[in-house]
């Protein structure tokens, strides 16, 4: 069964008006006109910089059979079914309670400083290998992402997994208790957003909010080698919740990590979950994506998933795209060098994750391995210091050469030994030319800032480099 909202479900969910009566069905939900497909309803936010009603028009062209809006929009066909609401917002909010609540599915939220999307992947690919299975787009896991992805939760599937992100205190308690988990991964808690926080231990009790949607009944997932294990034990405990996993390499662990063999292409895993011994493919390399596989897989056991078949599904798995997604891009002087993206975001503890991925790539003779760092946003006052720190790990993972951009990296290109200085520049726009001009076959290329760096703009500069090699592209025109 696909998504199902009736006009009729929807009137009563956001207690609306219905301002042109009609029988319609929506089998999707959308909040931007630009990805609303046929079939949608399109509820009208309005944001910080934008407002919804100004493309409600665009959702009718894009085929939308309704919206959601608390004033008339511009350009829309007279006759267009129209639910008016005092404020779009809470209705999306009352729409995902619904949604949340009509569902029979169990339900899997994941949270923590990293690993989240990449977790939630698997979780997707793992229970999607046992019942039908829904999992939060992209990294829908905001204040509009996670009702929204609610509203979308088909009513008889059989799991849900709700990604859940916080970058202040307080902001995720309100999310859980609209999630209303049945159990909760938390990946990890790490020196992220710290000039939102005054400690690290003040994020674990951020992250702790998750428990507040939960009953006694749940379960909650927990890394149990991370320094802030016991502080998040005693909050699940203090919610009530009378199970709490752990996983890693303690000899207590519920899912305890036995032997981690890594290639290029991924990792063969020997594990225990909960007393059985399991040995699985991961199709992604990865000390990091290794250990959050056995989260997951303990998520997956308190969810009564078949653990086997999980564990088999993630010889499937890629990682998401800018998470770690490698490509062979050929050289018009010939030969190829291995671009790894891991664009999407950046935190001290994901940068050494990804350099300790790139210090085990297998190099050609010859082959050198770069790595092309952005500024790590939102750290505090101590963001010089976790710049220049990163320079220990390059080291230890024998990086060739380093290029930087950005006023935090300024830090970290300092403390480097000279031998592997390479550039550093103000933004990846600037640094993007110098880096495609270095680039030489067998080199192996890691990417990574934090999203506003937009380092993106140097692995498309990278990626450019295969189009220039094609000889049909060379020849054309």
């Amino acid at each position: 069964m696909t998504l199902s909202w009736q006009a009729q479900d929807v009137l009563r969910a956001v207690r609306g008006q219905s301002l042109h009566p009609q029988d319609w069905t929506a089998r999707g939900v959308s909040i931007d006109s630009r990805t609303t497909h046929p079939g949608d309803l399109f509820v009208a936010i309005k944001g910080d910089a934008l407002d919804g009603h100004a493309y409600v028009h665009k959702a009718v062209e894009a085929g939308a059979c309704a919206a959601l809006v608390a004033k008339r929009p511009p350009q829309v066909p007279p006759d267009f079914p129209l639910i008016a609401v005092e404020d779009t917002f809470t209705a999306l909010q009352d729409l995902g309670r619904v949604g949340r609540a009509r569902s029979h599915a169990k339900i899997v939220a994941v949270t923590g400083s990293v690993g989240k999307t990449s977790s939630k992947e698997q979780l997707r690919l793992m229970l999607g290998s046992v019942k039908d299975t829904y999992a939060t787009e992209g990294s829908l896991n905001n204040h509009w992402g996670v009702p929204l992805s609610l509203s979308r939760l088909p009513q008889d599937f059989g799991y849900g997994i709700f990604e859940i992100g916080m970058n202040h205190a307080g902001e995720l308690s309100p999310l859980a208790r609209e999630v209303l988990p049945h159990v909760a991964l938390i990946t990890n808690v790490e020196a992220v957003h710290l000039e939102n926080f005054p400690s690290v231990e003040a994020i674990a009790d951020a992250k702790a909010e998750i428990f507040l949607g939960m009953d006694p009944a749940g379960i909650a997932v927990i890394n149990r080698d991370n320094p802030h294990f016991a502080r998040l034990l005693a909050a699940a405990r203090t919610q009530g919740l009378k199970k709490v996993l752990g996983f890693g390499r303690d000899p207590k662990s519920d899912g305890r990590l036995l032997k981690l063999t890594m290639d290029d292409e991924g990792s063969t895993i020997e594990a225990v979950i909960l007393g059985e011994k399991i040995t699985f493919r991961l199709a992604a390399p990865g000390a990091h994506l290794a250990f959050n596989a056995l989260g997951t897989l303990l998520a997956c056991a308190a969810a009564n998933a078949d653990i086997e078949l999980c564990a088999e599904a993630l010889s499937a798995y890629r990682p998401p795209q800018g998470r770690g997604t490698r490509q062979t891009i050929a050289l018009s002087s010939g030969g190829s060098f291995t671009l790894i993206d891991e664009t999407y975001n950046a935190s001290p503890i994901a940068t050494q994750a990804a350099l300790a991925l790139l210090g085990q790539t297998t190099l050609p003779p010859g082959g050198r391995r770069i790595a092309v760092l952005g500024d790590m946003r939102e750290l505090g006052p101590t963001s010089p210091a976790l710049h220049a720190g990163l320079a220990q790990k390059l080291v230890e993972n024998k990086i060739d050469i380093v290029h930087c951009c950005g006023d935090m990296m300024m830090h970290l290109h300092a403390a480097l030994p000279a031998s592997m200085r390479g550039c550093h520049m103000p933004d990846s726009e600037s640094l993007a030319p110098l880096v495609r001009e270095s680039v030489q076959a067998g080199d192996a290329v890691l990417v990574k800032g934090s999203h506003s760096m937009h380092m993106e703009i140097i692995t498309g500069a990278l990626r450019a480099l295969a189009a220039e090699s094609d000889p049909a592209r060379r020849c054309a025109g």
